[in-house]
């Protein structure tokens, strides 16, 4: 299915700061397409999968950027039929690892290896594995972005490489990122929480179910390596109130996932009011 695709694998021992400079490996090779801890990440975003950091043991970790599970693979596979793309770069911790993943997704032979000791020195390994092990980082390769300080969140730590991108000499920024962002290539992006409210209230709008009447109020807040979205609803009265409320919660993820890459984390939605006929009856 994929045999035209060309299929180069980054391999290195787990925290050595592949994930971190997989960018700049693929740009250097003309590869757009990268596909790290159960992640396929389309030059600048993920575009399908989850991370394989989100499971609840190693054991599941690893099979899961194995892609041993069924479902995981094919939304990838599905991706991949999609996107059509002309080449992938594999992460993967050993040789067998990445040609094992290439086979799962039915993807042809590895037809190139970079190893991390290619480009990168012995002591940023070193200093990879350090700041694994003393603060628990993951590097997701897509680059940074601030948050407006009206953002109840934080501001990430970027720690940038300029290099030049494939076999032309424009520069090329890859950053460290603990969540899913998108980027500039040109200066610093911000976004304001404002955003996140005007995101919601449009989709409230554009609800064809109509029965979420009102949000009375939206707060969002840094929630681990995402966001935290609180709202407050009125609702219409007859409807089933879970489904309606989780319907919702699923297109909020959805949309404000899609339009800025950040992850959401958690959304609550506490019903406050029912609207019967014209009275609205409060909920203590």
């Amino acid at each position: 299915m994929f045999e035209n695709m060309r299929v180069y694998a980054f391999v290195g021992p787990s925290g050595t700061g592949k994930s971190y400079r997989a960018q700049l490996v693929a740009g250097e090779n003309n590869i757009k397409y990268i596909i790290d801890d159960g992640l396929l990440i389309d030059d600048n975003e993920v575009v399908a999968g989850t991370s394989a950091k989100k499971a609840p043991t190693k054991i599941e970790t690893i099979k899961h950027a194995l892609f041993n599970n069924e479902e995981e693979k094919r939304v990838i596979i599905e991706a991949f039929e999609r996107l059509n793309p002309e080449g992938v770069l594999i992460l993967g911790t050993s040789d067998g690892m990445v040609k094992k993943i290439a086979a799962n997704l039915g993807l042809p032979k590895i037809s190139k290896t970079i190893y991390i000791n290619e480009v990168a020195t012995e002591e940023e390994m070193q200093k990879a594995r350090r700041m694994r092990v003393t603060e628990g980082k993951h590097v997701i390769p897509v680059p940074t972005f601030e948050i407006k300080k009206d953002f109840s969140g934080f501001l990430l730590d970027p720690l940038q490489i300029f290099k030049s991108k494939g076999s032309g000499n424009d520069p090329y920024i890859a950053e460290k990122s603990i969540i899913r962002p998108t980027f500039s290539y040109i200066g610093n992006f911000t976004i304001s929480d404002t955003v996140f409210r005007q995101i919601i209230k449009l989709l409230l709008k554009k609800d064809k179910d109509k029965n979420i009447l009102k949000l009375s109020r939206i707060r969002i807040d840094k929630y681990g390596e995402g966001m935290y979205i609180y709202m407050e609803a009125v609702v219409l009265y007859g409807c089933t109130i879970p489904e309606t409320v989780r319907k919702f919660q699923v297109k909020v993820k959805k949309e404000i996932e899609r339009l800025t890459s950040m992850n959401v984390q958690k959304i609550e939605i506490y019903v406050k009011s029912l609207k019967f006929d014209d009275d609205i009856i409060v909920i203590n």
